[in-house]
């Protein structure tokens, strides 16, 4: 019982945090859910904030960083600082193409990729 209460808990939650009217202060709130998925969703909105976009920025699932990469409320300093903590190569990718990626981190990106490839040659 407890499992499908929470199962809907969780639905409702991400129905709220996929809405495009929820305001970014209830998405702040629900940034910090246990439930990735909730995340995911918050980092997916373009009504979150860009701090709470910076905060997500460092969260342990690859998915909601991946979904931060690609929107378009995260700011050039977010995305600089998430090129060089990410280790997933998508997600950098994913920071390439963001609107707010500066030429610098771009730049960065492309050097990091060229060495990259280099050191797995043989």
């Amino acid at each position: 019982m407890f499992s499908i209460c929470r199962s809907e808990h969780v639905e409702s939650l991400v129905n709220i945090a996929s809405n495009i009217d929820t305001s970014p202060e209830t998405l702040d709130e629900l940034s910090r859910d246990e439930n990735y998925e909730v995340r995911w969703y918050v980092a997916n909105n373009p009504n979150t904030s860009p701090e709470t976009l910076d905060y997500l920025s460092r969260d342990i699932g690859w998915e909601v960083r991946w979904r931060v990469a690609k929107n378009p409320n995260t700011t050039p300093e977010t995305l600089k600082q998430m090129s060089i903590d990410e280790e997933d190569n998508y997600i950098k990718a994913y920071i390439k193409t963001n609107p707010n990626c500066s030429k610098e981190t771009y730049k960065y990106l492309c050097a990091v990729e060229i060495l990259n490839s280099l050191t797995t040659v043989h």
